[in-house]
């Protein structure tokens, strides 16, 4: 069954034609990975599928009651949302019931709160409203009452990713799902949409996330649409294999070209008569050997400075914000040519170390020393604040008229070309510009001062796929030192020597290979713990099997007596303590605060009863 079908659809800005006459449909239950250069137009393309824009031309067909969530670049929600109701303000009715239960519970209206309870009885919406809670501490997002207008944009885009995943539309259209996130939350996205039965179709730049999620790839390359029906390792044999086809078919063409153009220049008479077929075909063929691929590849040899052998040492380093603490006591000695990779939860304090190197923010106590050849180039999560009203070629000339690249000089139009900025997109201003040739271009911006010290915060938000992939060459090769904080596991696991894992607290644990190898070990350790476990308990349960054989059928002691009555007792008790917070819980005239409060103690009760009810099955079997 398909979904959605797309039919010669056509999309261009002025002169600026982002595809044209491309067709594709979606098919049920599969998960497509959109594929393109930055300022190709994935994004468009998403907007105009989801029904935000709409396109110069062509077709979109819909299967009748099929149901779209779509996730933004940048989403945005009304300024007076929380952010439980930002999470259920999407337009379906158990959601905007929700909100009302939600909003009548903030005002204490309990005239109405009768009703509502009934609604969410009917509807079944009580575990809806628990998953989105359950979806959004999953995210990381724990203040349900907190106003959105408070968040910053990473947490706004993690609500309305939330949003739609509670929601489990028949199709997901997500833009750039795994911004924002941390790499435990990636992986528990990627186990999420594993489990999600719909059909699926994204833009990431994430190639593990592609690799596991995705089971086919849509190209847009040259304002034409190619598939290819597998994940991304797939598309990358397929792909080569069209390339090295399209070079081979190509060079033939040129070949023939020669003949054919021998024939036009020899026979005039033949031309204007007998062989219009073939001066037809001709042209044809001109065009087709004038169509040689120009992959326009990202070129960042760029010269670095000389490196001296002190670097940067810290000592006794300490950094906290009020009870949050992000260094304890911290000694780091940086080595030359080091390519340093940073992990670690949203808010344990990763861009803050960052910024205490470069001197952004002092530490509040210890010592960075900097060695005096360091020169730093610094790409920030925040980015460069453009001019929006500037050509872009005049960016690059007010930091510098010609930039050293190898053993030459560039200009700076010449320099703009090897990262893929050609002379037409050089003289449009900057608003005109998609986020991911920002990106590129703020990447530009940093790597034409030549630095001997790269710090990236997040690289790879926003760049696209051919980009990324030039820029990891880029730093294996880079004859200087580099930090790289990213949740990009490809691009750490290509980059980078060692690891720094911040885990809360000031706990900072140096790890000695790539991310795939520190999760690795860290499965390993896991597993030796879990097999300890499992022995442990094996072991004790064989003693307490063998005790029982030698005592034989014994007494209950006076004391085992006493505990065995009691709890009988204690466990009554128990029930009834949880029958009534449970009660009290969907009697709707709790806060939010209570309600969590009272679903805790809950949580503590079920342990309690499941542990004395353990201890009077045991004590039951000498009773």
């Amino acid at each position: 069954m398909i979904d959605l079908q797309i039919e010669g659809l056509t999309k261009s800005f002025g002169d600026l034609v982002l595809f044209e006459d491309i067709s594709f449909v979606v098919e049920e239950r599969r998960r497509i990975g959109l594929i393109a250069r930055n300022g190709k137009g994935k994004s468009t393309l998403l907007k105009i599928i989801a029904g935000g824009e709409s396109a110069d031309s062509g077709k979109i067909t819909v299967r009748p009651g099929l149901r779209i969530g779509y996730l933004e670049q940048e989403p945005e929600f009304d300024a007076g949302l929380t952010v439980i109701e930002a999470c259920l303000s999407r337009n379906s009715e158990k959601s905007q019931l929700i909100a009302r239960y939600e909003s009548a519970i903030a005002a204490g209206d309990e005239k109405n709160l009768q009703h509502l309870m009934e609604e969410m009885d009917r509807l079944d919406a009580w575990d809806y409203e628990q998953r989105a809670k359950q979806v959004l501490s999953m995210l990381k997002i724990n203040n349900f009452s907190q106003p959105v207008t408070q968040l910053s944009g990473g947490q706004k885009k993690r609500v309305a990713l939330a949003a739609i995943l509670i929601e489990q539309p028949d199709l997901m259209i997500l833009d750039e799902p795994t911004n924002h996130l941390d790499m435990q939350m990636v992986e528990w996205l990627e186990d999420f949409l594993a489990r999600f039965t719909g059909s699926l179709l994204m833009v990431t730049h994430d190639r593990y996330f592609l690799d596991r999620v995705c089971n086919e790839i849509i190209e847009i390359d040259d304002q034409r649409v190619y598939r290819y029906k597998g994940n991304y390792s797939y598309f990358l044999q397929r792909r080569e294999e069209r390339l090295e086809n399209l070079a081979a078919e190509t060079a033939r063409a040129r070949n023939l070209l020669r003949t054919e153009l021998d024939w036009m220049r020899r026979q005039p008479q033949a031309r204007a008569h007998k062989a219009k077929y073939r001066i037809e075909a001709f042209y044809k063929l001109q065009e087709k050997a004038a169509a040689m691929r120009d992959d326009g590849s990202v070129s960042l040899e760029i010269k670095s400075q000389y490196i001296g052998s002190k670097i940067f040492v810290m000592k006794a380093l300490d950094k906290a914000f009020d009870k949050k603490v992000i260094t304890k006591d911290f000694y780091y000695t940086f080595a030359r040519y080091e390519k340093l990779g940073i992990v670690g939860n949203n808010g344990t304090g990763k861009s803050t170390f960052i910024k205490m190197l470069l001197g952004n923010v002092a530490p509040d106590s210890g010592t960075i020393e900097v060695g005096e050849t360091v020169k730093w180039g610094y790409y920030s999560q925040e980015g460069l604040q453009f001019d929006e009203q500037m050509k872009v070629i005049d960016v690059v000339k007010n930091i510098a008229e010609v930039i050293p690249v190898g053993n030459k000089m560039l200009t700076a139009s010449q320099f703009l070309q090897h990262f893929l900025f050609p002379p037409e997109k050089q003289y449009s201003y900057v608003y005109k510009l998609s986020g991911g040739e920002r990106r590129r271009l703020y990447l530009c911006t940093v790597l034409m001062a030549n630095p001997n010290f790269l710090v990236l915060d997040e690289p790879t938000n926003d760049l696209d796929i051919d980009t990324l992939q030039i820029l990891e060459e880029y730093l294996c090769d880079f004859k200087g030192c580099v930090i790289v904080v990213s949740h990009d596991r490809y691009f750490m696991d290509r980059v980078v020597d060692h690891i720094f894992v911040f885990k809360g607290d000031g706990d900072i644990k140096d790890f000695p290979g790539n991310y795939t190898d520190y999760r690795d070990w860290c499965d390993e350790e896991r597993a030796a713990v879990a097999k300890a476990a499992a022995e442990k308990a094996a072991k004790n349960a064989a003693a307490k099997q063998n005790r029982r054989s030698d005592e034989g059928k014994r007494k209950l002691t006076f004391k085992e007596q006493r505990e065995y009555e009691s709890l009988e007792t204690e466990i009554a008790r128990l029930e009834e303590e949880k029958s009534l917070l449970e009660e009290q819980m969907c009697s709707g005239t709790l806060d939010s605060d209570a309600l969590l409060q009272k679903s805790q103690r809950v949580a503590q009760l079920i342990d309690l009863i499941d542990e004395k009810s353990m201890r009077w099955l045991e004590l039951s079997e000498f009773a």
